[in-house]
């Protein structure tokens, strides 16, 4: 679940890959409010791992605070009996950013999607979406953000984050999907 300031004006996708990767293997898109502090952005990339792999991944505090960059904190504070569940982040971004404490409703569809949405704290606005698709051997992982902080954030903090982090955090997880057992 990315919980970072991930948005940011539109750049060509080849541009937002990291070096020595091919353009397109993570592809992003971009939406950000001219008027506004808030943005739209959702990303894809082609892991080789199962649905349920990634899904391990990407459905339990441990291995979020080892993807999502500033993540300093995940803690379930409680389950429902169907599945959903609420839990606090605490991100500390960086010293530019203001630290961040919210609470998020998560309602899982196993292993097809996830769904997150801020219930309190210190952003306004906050919905992450994961859709994992099967595509033969491999899976389509796609995330998706709609965010708006409830503070001024400056246009390069935004473009830099987005930039660096998210491609980051898809790497990241492909890596650990395809490392594991």
């Amino acid at each position: 679940m990315l919980a970072g300031l991930m948005l940011l004006d539109p750049c060509a996708r080849a541009a937002l890959a990291p070096e020595g990767e091919p353009p397109g293997d993570v592809d992003v898109r971009v939406v950000l409010a001219t008027d506004q502090q808030s943005g739209k952005a959702d990303a894809s990339i082609r892991i080789h791992a199962s649905r349920e792999t990634i899904w391990a991944l990407i459905t339990n505090c441990r291995d979020a605070l080892t993807l999502v960059p500033g993540l300093e904190g995940c803690d379930v504070i409680s389950s429902a009996p169907d599945g959903s569940q609420i839990i606090r982040h605490r991100l500390n971004y960086s010293w530019y950013v203001p630290k961040l404490t919210y609470e998020l409703r998560a309602v899982y569809q196993k292993p097809m999607q996830v769904s997150v949405d801020r219930i309190s704290g210190d952003l306004k606005k906050l919905h992450v979406s994961w859709t994992l698709t099967a595509a033969g051997e491999d899976t389509i992982a796609h995330y998706a953000i709609e965010l708006t902080p409830g503070f001024w954030v400056p246009h390069w903090v935004v473009r830099v984050a987005l930039r660096r982090d998210l491609p980051k955090m898809l790497l990241s997880l492909r890596a650990r999907a395809e490392a594991a057992p």
